[in-house]
């Protein structure tokens, strides 16, 4: 019995020591990743100190001012406003962040003002420029102008090419889809109508400078005719619609598109703008041969 309670015992004693032990290894690995973790957090503290210093000689070359605090260290006034009186020492966290919330709204509310006055001038249009005048038949160049010769588009079933005089130096060289509606005999040393403005556009490789005014259906196409006496450059000019044309329409603003759907003949066969007859002062007005009430393109 005495021998079973020694065991006892000293099986006791070698499990405390045991214990011991290993609870000695945990705290000595603590230690030793305590330790470890001091040296790295050294290192980076010093990483940052550093960086700091290398930001603050950067803002001073940069010309940012610098406001001294009780560390000795210095911080940038770049987020401040030029307007509020900043202390000697940098203010605590939250009026800091108050004034830049501040200032950072008043800058906003600027900006959206510069943009309403930007926009602003920019619908209101500037005194005798184009943009002041509105868009109607005035801004067309239309004329009188005489098909010379005509011929069918090298690569193209369906266009004609023409030489037309519009009363200029030399002819244009005009492209139409006419080859469906009108025979090629019938194009040739003829008087017509034409838009003179539009922008030079190439058709299947030629460049079209100027558009001959139809009288239009799905089913019919007729050239409309200038009246009798009327010679090439003669414009074509509208009563109560005065005004200078445009040198060149310009695509983007989609004049022509807007004007177009007001042309139409009427039920006398006469080209009109809203009403308002296609005319040649002093010589009379413009028609189609046999299509009333008809649009024009």
């Amino acid at each position: 019995t005495d021998w079973s309670r020694r065991v006892q015992r000293l099986i006791k004693l070698l499990n405390t020591s045991n214990s011991k032990l290993l609870y000695s290894k945990r705290k000595l690995a603590s230690l030793r990743e305590e330790k470890k973790l001091r040296v790295e957090n050294a290192k980076l503290k010093k990483e940052i100190e550093g960086l700091k210093q290398e930001l603050i000689q950067a803002e001073i070359r940069n010309g940012v001012k610098q406001v001294a605090v009780p560390s000795g260290t210095t911080v940038s006034t770049a987020s401040f406003s030029e307007d509020v009186p900043q202390p000697a020492a940098v203010a605590s966290s939250g009026s800091k962040d108050h004034v830049k919330g501040e200032d950072e709204e008043k800058k906003k509310k600027e900006k959206v003002e510069k943009k309403g006055d930007k926009k602003e001038k920019k619908q209101q249009p500037v005194a005798g420029s184009s943009d002041s005048k509105p868009v109607d038949v005035s801004r067309l160049d239309l004329r009188v102008g005489c098909i010379i010769t005509a011929e069918k588009h090298p690569d193209a079933d369906s266009l004609y090419v023409e030489k037309v005089d519009v009363g200029e130096a030399s002819p244009r060289t005009v492209v139409s889809g006419l080859v469906k509606y009108v025979p090629l005999d019938q194009m040739q040393n003829r008087m017509a109508v034409l838009l003179c403005n539009l922008k030079p556009a190439k058709m299947r490789g030629v460049v079209s400078q100027a558009m001959v005014m139809c009288a239009s259906s799905p089913e019919k196409v007729e050239i409309l005719a200038p009246p009798v006496g009327a010679v090439p450059g003669d414009r074509i000019t509208f009563e109560g619609f005065p005004g200078d044309p445009e040198k060149e329409l310009n695509p983007k603003k989609k004049m022509w598109e807007q004007i177009q759907p007001d042309l139409h003949t009427n039920d006398q066969c006469v080209a009109t703008y809203k009403g308002v007859p296609f005319e040649v002062k002093g010589k009379g007005v413009c028609r189609a041969e046999t299509m009333a009430n008809s649009g024009i393109k």
